[in-house]
């Protein structure tokens, strides 16, 4: 089955989006991470539309999706909420289960709340909702520089920033660090050095404390929705350790969770585990 590659204007701003299955079919939204793009579902698509819907956005300044400076567009989690929302509303897409990983997590509880009944089952893959899923030694520089934005809480985060750092989120924590292909790194690490865009990915990172406040609302909708939470977690992610995907357990209605032998971007490693798991669960509750 194939896959489209699509572009839509949004708000004057140009959103790429990769698209397949029958549109009649439950709609599935995957939600890309730091620092990759719907590129990271490429493989993961086709395992998917022969039963669903998918749709894979980039989220703005990141993979083929306009990337303004932060002079023309403020880079905060709701901005990059509100425009998929504008693009899941554009494309007439009414209900939807979410595929979150790393920052479509944020993005992705933010469209949950914003109005639950769209929501009809989350898949968690390394897709943080607990304070518990932080690990300290990634994460103390990012909470430095979002409480102190100065010189030397920046420097502290600018090498996240180069390609060493972004090749260490694929291959750390995986078995066979060579399963992993060097396009996924070196494909990020190009978009990330354009110029300007360190700028907008340092005003993530210094938003990214915003998300963490969203989290009591969360687990209150998480409790109360009983949305059907599928929790998939690299169990050697070293950004997001497994204990987030346990928390699910405290509010979540009977989640399903599996912690498997992988890492930060676990489709690059274990796509033949994670896939019949989601379509196992989707089918259960489409």
């Amino acid at each position: 089955m194939n896959t489209y590659h699509r572009f839509v204007d949004i708000e004057g701003l140009r959103v790429f989006y990769r698209e397949a299955g029958d549109p009649a079919a439950p709609t599935v939204v995957l939600l890309h991470g730091y620092p990759t793009s719907s590129f990271m579902f490429r493989h993961l698509i086709p395992e998917l539309a022969g039963d669903f819907h998918v749709i894979a956005p980039d989220h703005i300044g990141f993979g083929l999706s306009d990337a303004p400076s932060v002079d023309e567009f403020g880079y905060t989690f709701d901005a990059l909420a509100a425009h998929t929302a504008k693009l899941l509303e554009a494309l007439g897409v009414d209900t939807y289960a979410i595929y979150v990983q790393d920052y479509g997590a944020p993005i992705g509880w933010r469209l949950a709340l914003e109005d639950p009944e769209r929501v009809w089952a989350v898949v968690s893959q390394n897709g943080n909702a607990y304070e518990e899923g932080f690990v300290e030694g990634f994460w103390s520089d990012v909470w430095a520089y979002a409480a102190e934005p100065n010189a030397e809480t920046e420097a502290a985060l600018r090498p996240a920033l180069g390609e060493e750092a972004i090749r260490w989120q694929y291959t750390h924590g995986v078995p066979d660090p060579a399963v992993v292909s060097p396009d996924t790194w070196r494909h990020d690490a190009a978009l990330v050095a354009r110029p300007g865009n360190d700028r907008a990915q340092l005003a993530l990172f210094r938003d990214y404390i915003t998300n963490v406040r969203l989290y009591p609302a969360l687990h209150e909708y998480l409790r109360d929705s009983r949305v059907p939470v599928l929790a998939i977690w690299g169990k050697n992610d070293e950004i997001f350790g497994p204990a987030g995907a346990e928390a699910f357990r405290r509010h979540a209605h009977d989640p399903e969770i599996h912690l498997l032998d992988g890492g930060h971007f676990l489709l690059e490693s274990a796509l033949d585990e994670v896939a019949p798991l989601m379509r196992r669960f989707l089918a259960r509750h489409s």
